[in-house]
């Protein structure tokens, strides 16, 4: 990559055992399951990120993946930290949706305010996010950042103005590296979505 700014490349972490069993995590800390380490290992990082700082989630599944891609010291950021699920951590999305009926539907509906009971909404992400991209923005230097779905998708909010009651503009792959510019207020603009990470 050759583009000119301040670029943050965002990762997902690795599978875990609930990504697996399509549960949400949220603050759970899961580890990296054994598959989902043996995927880490076969990434590599789009050209021209070598150099870059690097930071991650506190939870253990981005600091493993960190470590594995060789970045044992990236910077712990409880900005990146997942989306609280509240009391919902741990269920899958169809078994919510099949146990609540209308009321999940009209959750939903909501986009940036959907919050799960004891939880955070996407809007409640994007607030958390601003200070540190505008602090990374202001240090002008480019970073690689280890985080979560949530966190991604929030950032994606941000930057394309999406407001999350549909699909996203492009749906994010897992094994993908997502690729943002980061103005000097902070803002965030696409540079480039699902950079694979597998070659």
């Amino acid at each position: 990559m050759n583009e000119s700014g301040n670029l943050l490349i965002l990762l997902r972490h690795g599978p875990t055992d609930w990504n697996a069993e399509g549960r949400m995590q949220g603050r759970s800390d899961r580890p990296l399951s054994a598959a989902g380490r043996a995927a880490v290992r076969r990434w590599r990082l789009p050209e021209g990120a070598a150099g870059y700082c690097w930071a991650s989630s506190p939870l253990g599944r981005a600091r493993q993946t960190a470590a594995l891609l060789g970045h044992e010291d990236a910077g712990v950021e409880a900005a990146l930290i997942e989306t609280d699920w509240g009391d919902w951590e741990g269920a899958r999305l169809a078994e919510l949706r099949e146990r609540f009926g209308e009321e999940m539907t009209t959750l939903e509906a909501k986009g940036l305010d959907f919050r799960p009971p004891g939880g955070e909404s996407p809007r409640e992400v994007q607030a958390r996010l601003r200070p540190w991209l505008a602090a990374l923005a202001g240090a002008k230097r480019p970073c690689v950042a280890v985080s979560h779905k949530g966190v991604i998708r929030a950032l994606l909010s941000l930057a394309t103005g999406w407001d999350m009651t549909g699909p996203p503009p492009e749906k994010l792959r897992s094994d993908s590296a997502q690729c943002f510019r980061l103005m000097p207020d902070g803002r965030a603009e696409v540079v480039r979505l699902n950079l694979p990470l597998v070659p």
